[in-house]
């Protein structure tokens, strides 16, 4: 990985930051710093001192350009630009000292093209990082989507309900699906790992309903740069504007949204 834009290098300082801030605290957060924000949803003052660590970088590196922050930091840029960023994606995990969180960070262009994506592991110290049409990386070497297609031997991952249940059961329905066709499913509790994971070939598919752009923006990235396919459960590659996300390789993606047309409407 050479020569990276002015903004990859932002993006990966930023997200290096966010990550020093999580490895501080893992383990050591008390109750008064952790509150409800929504019904099982949760914010720390970790996720907010990352974000406010995160969008410092951003603005000072590029001060024209708009910020969309899962904790509600926004700004309104003139440049038409839009970093997309989640500081903690697995919240719950970290509050329960569970080592699966990640730190996403994304940029969007004028024409609404994901363009530089950061996926942040910072228990394990892996740096997922791509560009547009310039590959996919994880600590500087290139990764490509898994090439299984013997639905025996996949390993799938997905995300489940956790506070709205109207859809739960589509959800039961496709996942009793998938267990049929795949060796096995993990629920990670970050859809920024899950996507990462995708797009290194260490999962064969990724699926998952109910999601926001700061969760999948810089995965989403990283997976059509490794080479493969994302769509959400209409099979339509724009994205950002739905809550729906199914990635993997041609015979993965064709398989699984297949199952999501079944089961959900979308």
């Amino acid at each position: 990985m050479e020569n990276i834009s002015n903004e990859l290098h932002a993006a990966i300082r930023a997200a290096r930051a966010a990550g020093t801030i999580t490895l501080e605290k893992f383990g050591e957060l008390s109750h008064p710093e952790i509150r409800a924000k929504d019904f099982k949803d949760f914010v720390t003052d970790v996720d907010k001192a990352c974000e406010a660590a995160i969008s410092s970088i951003l603005s000072e590196s590029f001060p024209d350009d708009s910020l969309l922050c899962e904790e509600g930091t926004v700004i309104k840029g003139t440049s038409g630009r839009t970093w997309i960023v989640d500081p903690l994606d697995g919240t719950l995990n970290f509050i329960h000292s569970f080592p699966v969180f990640s730190v996403s960070i994304a940029l969007q262009n004028s024409n609404n093209e994901l363009i530089t994506g950061v996926v942040y592991q910072p228990v394990l110290n892996e740096l997922f990082t791509a560009e547009r049409d310039r590959g996919a990386y994880l600590n500087g070497k290139q990764i490509t989507i898994s090439s299984r297609t013997d639905k025996e031997s996949y390993l799938m991952a997905t995300g489940l309900p956790f506070s709205e249940y109207h859809y739960l059961d589509s959800t039961i329905g496709m996942l009793r699906d998938v267990i049929h066709d795949s060796a096995g499913i993990r629920r990670a509790g970050s859809a920024a790992i899950d996507l990462a994971y995708t797009a290194c070939g260490r999962f064969d598919g990724f699926w998952e309903y109910k999601l926001f752009p700061w969760d999948f923006a810089a995965g989403v990235l990283l997976v059509r740069e490794a080479g493969g396919t994302v769509t959400n459960f209409s099979g339509d590659a724009d994205v950002i504007n739905g809550q729906s996300i199914i990635a993997g390789n041609n015979t993965t993606h064709t398989l699984l949204l297949e199952k999501a047309l079944k089961h959900f409407t979308t």
